[in-house]
């Protein structure tokens, strides 16, 4: 069948392409830059479509004949865009890219939207019943997103299913990639006590999750949280990617006041200069709030079950990083 993959340019995107050609299908990579999947130009069932996601035209010249679309573009981490990006971005040309779907007579639409929805969790595990406290805009304008995604489905019938994954994981994630090459240096710092959650998602399970999204009747116009079986302190995974590559981990801890001190400086002056910061006070998050979930319901809905843990997930990680002398 004809799938379209938006976002198919990002970490995610670029291996949920290679994951739907290895099972036969058609597919159409949309996104404003292609270079992770430049060794696909040629493929015989591979569309390479540079572009913006907000122009119409384009979007209404890929979709016919679509039969999933599996959405994963979004403004993220640009903290140099005005506000007004991420709304054209997450809101409104959502919106558009679900008329033509439902136009165009999609079977399937799948969002990939995130638990960042939550903002900061006061009780954890958080599953699909917990209140979306959205705190910064990325947050704000996925969450918004969602809304518009299960009014489509309301008004027009259109097939959709929401993912919310966890902290995603794996080769290609520049996070990843950047924790694993700090701690190699000895470069890293913990800010804070390091006690707070993050709950991992390897690659291939999150993959596996899209495609029982796109043929799972049961989960047609629900929300759903994607992570792995357990999460893990922030501590302990730090320990885990030292020791997966035989390094240490300096004992340096930042306070969280002065982090979020230099963050807001570091932010203002690269903002200023037109370039994006090295961290931000969004990327602070990673070290701040606590993230685990409750996936109970992809289980009965999709049969969603986690086979990668997280030592084997961080090993192969570490090969592939080896393999493309990131190491």
């Amino acid at each position: 069948m004809k799938v379209l993959v938006t976002g198919a340019g990002g970490f995610i995107g670029s291996h949920l392409v290679e994951n739907q050609l290895a099972q036969g299908h058609e597919v159409v990579a949309l996104d404003l830059h292609l270079d992770r999947l430049g060794h696909l130009r040629g493929h015989a069932r591979c569309t390479l479509a540079e572009g913006d996601l907000r122009d119409r035209e384009l979007v209404a010249r890929l979709l016919p004949g679509t039969a999933v679309v599996h959405h994963l573009a979004s403004a993220h981490l640009q903290v140099n865009q005005p506000e007004a990006f991420f709304w054209e971005v997450n809101v409104r040309a959502l919106e558009n890219l679900l008329a033509a779907a439902a136009a165009n007579g999609v079977k399937r639409f799948v969002h990939c939207s995130s638990v960042g929805v939550y903002g900061s969790l006061a009780s954890l595990p958080a599953d699909e019943t917990t209140a979306c406290r959205p705190e910064i805009l990325y947050e704000k304008t996925k969450l918004a997103g969602e809304q518009k995604v299960l009014a489509a489905h309301r008004e027009t019938g259109l097939p959709v299913v929401i993912l919310r994954p966890a902290w995603v994981y794996g080769p290609r994630c520049p996070r990843t990639t950047k924790l694993f090459r700090t701690i190699k240096k000895g470069r890293f710092f913990m800010v804070g006590n390091g006690n707070n959650f993050r709950h991992p998602l390897y690659i291939t399970d999150l993959l596996k999750a899209f495609d029982l999204a796109a043929a799972a009747e049961a989960a047609v116009g629900e929300v759903l949280v994607i992570a792995s079986a357990e999460p893990v302190r922030l501590r302990d995974l730090t320990v885990k990617i030292a020791r997966a590559q035989q390094a240490s981990l300096p004992p340096i801890k930042v306070p969280l006041w002065l982090m979020r001190l230099l963050a807001g400086m570091v932010e203002s002056t690269f903002t200023m200069g037109g370039k994006e910061p090295p961290f931000s006070s969004r990327s602070l998050k990673f070290f701040t709030d606590s993230a685990a979930f409750n996936i109970g319901k992809a289980r009965r809905l999709l049969h969603f079950k986690p086979g990668v843990g997280l030592d084997e997930g961080l090993a192969a990680t570490r090969d592939w990083l080896v393999t493309q002398h990131l190491l």
